[in-house]
């Protein structure tokens, strides 16, 4: 497994950006589909948006529409998650998830390895 620490979460107003960062460690991150979820407070987590290994397949939950881009260097053993426009909806708790299978779906169960989170809240 790699384990997996996130950062670049933080306080920022709406209609505003913000990029987290999770790094990897452990030669086998390459190998790793990525994906990062999010719990708001009461509610369960939720996926976010996935990427595959090799970075040439990504999907997203529909609730980003289009303010969201998953990216990843895996020279740096890095995946991004570059947000904007943010909403106060957005608020939550991110969290990285990489997963060493193949075929994967948008859910927690799916993703073995898991960060502390990082959590970012959008004000109104």
């Amino acid at each position: 497994q790699v384990q997996l620490v996130e950062s670049g979460g933080g306080l920022v107003q709406a209609g505003n950006s913000l990029r987290l960062s999770c790094a990897a460690s452990g030669r086998t991150f390459s190998t790793y589909a990525m994906a990062w979820f999010r719990q708001a407070p009461g509610k369960e987590r939720d996926f976010v948006a996935a990427i595959s290994w090799s970075g040439g397949s990504t999907s997203y939950a529909d609730f980003v529409e289009g303010r969201f881009t998953i990216s990843r260097d895996n020279a740096k053993n890095t995946v991004y998650l570059q947000m904007m426009r943010l909403k106060p909806e957005d608020t939550a708790v991110y969290y990285c998830a990489g997963t060493a299978r193949s075929y994967y779906r948008p859910r927690e169960g799916d993703f073995g390895s898991w960060g502390q989170g990082t959590q970012v809240t959008v004000s109104s």
